[in-house]
């Protein structure tokens, strides 16, 4: 039994400034370079809370994609639907203010049309025992076709998160499939076409239950950085989690540690008021980092009544 993750992996190139950063200048400073993906970041976020995730991607045929399936396996991911094919992998390049705060960016997609192959031939397998099903919404049509395919044959609750939210939008029918939707309040906007950037999260609260309710989709859960974060459902429900007060270093990987916090606290029987407040706190680690996950934890320490067992075998 596990959480299955269906996304893409990414090498990220990431910039900080020494001081003030100028857009427009030359900025001395430090770049580093580390696996990222939003599905693979919530693939290894989950593992650190020492669950036991599938990871269902694409890497590179090459050294680098050996190294990212080396870190996964060390980090107890199971990778046995990883497939080191050309071109398996994407790039980011992003540049980051002296606050921690994304500057810029640019990015390059992989090519995922072997995923679908790959769901095909041994989605049976995969899907049969999941806990339930994290998937990029953003992935390619055949992929998430074949997703909810095996959501609906197996029984299994679908939750989704976003890395490109201008294809997303056009997905709103995968959507109403989704048991959640875990995205940030600029994403948000893009998908109903509104500007929530000055909203409070009362206010955003109200607007939100009203155009998720509108849009049939079950609960969509929306990040406001240091605001902290909101849901609504369909049914007319909503609420707020404070955020955690912390130093912030870097920003990448905070949404993508919320998702899995999300998710595993409704896969593993949290209300989703309580799955919040577990993203919550694995975001809050992470933007205390240079890396684009969360640190270790056990999950008792979020709540979860889940005993584990051979944590390093």
């Amino acid at each position: 039994m596990a959480i299955v993750v269906i996304g893409a992996v990414f090498v990220d190139v990431k910039g900080f400034p020494e001081d003030n950063y100028i857009p427009t200048g030359r900025n001395a400073g430090r770049v580093e370079i580390v696996h990222g993906g939003v599905g693979r970041n919530v693939a290894e976020d989950i593992a650190n809370v020492e669950l036991r995730p599938r990871f269902v991607s694409l890497v590179d045929d090459d050294d680098q994609g050996e190294a990212v399936l080396k870190k996964l396996n060390n980090h107890k991911v199971d990778t046995r639907f990883v497939e080191q094919v050309p071109d398996g992998m994407g790039m980011w390049l992003a540049v980051f203010d002296n606050t921690g705060d994304l500057a810029g960016s640019i990015s390059k997609r992989p090519d995922l049309s072997y995923m679908a192959q790959l769901l095909e031939e041994k989605g049976d397998e995969i899907f049969a025992d999941a806990d339930s099903i994290v998937i990029e919404i953003d992935l390619d049509k055949e992929i998430i076709k074949q997703v909810f395919k095996f959501a609906k044959k197996y029984n299994k609750k679908v939750y989704a998160v976003v890395a490109n939210m201008g294809i997303a939008s056009q997905r709103r029918d995968f959507l109403q499939s989704t048991d959640c939707f875990v995205c940030n309040v600029l994403e948000a906007g893009i998908l109903f076409v509104s500007d929530f950037s000055k909203l409070s999260p009362e206010e955003l609260c109200l607007e939100l239950k009203e155009k998720v309710r509108r849009a049939k989709i079950p609960a969509v859960v929306v990040t406001m950085g240091g605001k902290g974060s909101v849901y609504a459902d369909m049914h007319g429900n909503c609420g707020i989690c404070p955020a955690k007060p912390v130093q912030v270093r870097d920003t990448t990987g905070a949404g993508d540690a919320y998702c899995a916090g999300v998710a595993i606290g409704l896969t593993y029987g949290k209300t989703i008021e309580e799955a919040m407040k577990i993203g919550t706190k694995l975001a809050a680690s992470v933007i205390t980092l240079s890396e684009n996950v969360c640190p270790r934890f056990l999950p008792r320490e979020l709540g979860l009544d889940i005993e584990v067992e051979d944590l390093d075998k």
